[in-house]
């Protein structure tokens, strides 16, 4: 009689992206608090992997900005400070200008496409839309146009950050509850100066549509974050 093939598991990394796909959604779902306490013992228990893949998908999450890690602490969910929103704000303007530039004239078919499906759900969202769902359709609309400007540089840094954009649109949704009246509209702008092929008023467009979003966030009564130093520090 043969021995008995073992089949090997999966690889380390493919927990460790499977363990930083849940977070990554619990993020962008508001279920994880500012400031929380992400233990590796309770992860690896309750989604049935060892230390190790948690902490690779904690370091990730770490340089995305998501999550801190404090010496001899642990895992903190980051808390958003105001120099927060301006940061990520100026970068990712940096680079959706591109992208939307780029984008103008490399749509395809399926591309406007699948634009037009994001938006046409965009637009009977009800008044009691979920924050994560709001989050979840303008995402996915700015993944399409990443998609679409066809620069691999460009779409691995939207990628760095798309974590902590996510946080900050369920914040602003959170605080400011108008995505079904303005969510539509601000799309389907962003959407018809993409498809109009000319890249300068696209990139006109990216940032105008950028605006909206950093205004709100900039209303909210953030910490700085030397506050949140200082309260770490005394805690």
């Amino acid at each position: 009689m043969e021995p008995t093939t073992h089949m090997p598991g999966p690889p380390r990394t493919s927990l460790a992206e499977y363990v930083l796909q849940v977070l990554r959604e619990r993020l962008a779902a508001g279920q994880l608090a500012p400031g929380e306490h992400l233990r590796e013992t309770e992860l690896a228990e309750e989604l049935e992997v060892s230390r190790g893949p948690i902490r690779e998908a904690l370091a990730m999450l770490e340089a995305e900005g998501a999550i801190e890690i404090r010496r001899h602490r642990g895992a903190f969910v980051s808390v958003l400070t105001s120099e927060d929103v301006d940061e990520v704000h100026t970068l990712r303007e940096a680079i959706e200008v591109l992208a939307a530039e780029r984008a103008a004239t490399r749509l395809t078919d399926e591309h406007v496409t699948e634009l037009d499906r994001i938006l046409a759900a965009m637009k009977v969202t009800s008044g009691s839309v979920a924050p994560q769902e709001a989050v979840r359709l303008d995402l996915s609309f700015h993944d399409v146009m990443y998609e679409a400007a066809d620069h691999v540089r460009l779409s691995r840094v939207w990628r760095s950050i798309r974590s902590q954009v996510s946080f900050f649109l369920y914040t602003r949704n959170v605080n400011f509850p108008d995505f079904p009246t303005v969510g539509f509209p601000e799309h389907k702008e962003l959407r018809d100066a993409l498809c109009s092929g000319d890249p300068a008023h696209a990139r006109a467009a990216a940032a105008d549509h950028l605006s909206g979003a950093y205004t709100r966030l900039s209303q909210l009564d953030l910490p700085s974050r030397h506050t949140v130093s200082r309260g770490r520090r005394s805690s």
